[in-house]
């Protein structure tokens, strides 16, 4: 077992995902480091009449968080920012994990109407519920003469 520090493995930086040899894989997030990955993770569900997705956002509030439905795309972001303010702490920080940043992700969802979906935030997931879309008929086919 490789000693762990702070709950990161010594060796995490050496043999990650890209072992060094490509940085755009295994750089770091400044908001959330390596596990970057991980973050809004998300559940898409669908039941008789909607669709329903369920985004882990822990740690943001619900004033950091916006959802934008825009030309048949949804698209979830979310911002942090770290009070920076050091006059009325005391001490000084040994390790200091959290960082400010921004993260966002976008679904297509085709023709729907922003008043039909509904949208709330608990316990750092975000609920989001929308109506499907009536299945479209395909005309049937014709036969054109050639001539």
């Amino acid at each position: 077992m490789l000693p762990s520090i702070f709950g990161e493995n010594l060796f995490d930086d050496w043999f990650d995902e890209s072992f060094g040899m490509l940085p755009e894989w295994g750089s770091r997030n400044p908001l959330y480091g390596k596990h970057a990955k991980n973050l809004m993770k998300t559940d898409v569900r669908e039941t008789e009449d909607s669709y329903e997705l369920d985004i882990d956002l822990p740690g943001f509030k619900k004033d950091e968080i916006n959802v934008d439905l825009q030309d048949g795309y949804l698209t979830i972001s979310a911002a942090k920012g770290l009070d920076k303010d050091e006059k009325d702490k005391k001490g000084k920080y040994i390790r200091q994990e959290r960082y400010a940043g921004a993260c966002s992700r976008s679904f297509y969802v085709g023709d729907v109407q922003p008043e039909d979906v509904s949208a709330s935030y608990e316990d750092g997931i975000l609920k989001l519920s929308m109506p499907k879309q009536a299945k479209k008929e395909l005309p049937k086919s014709t036969s054109i003469a050639i001539g």
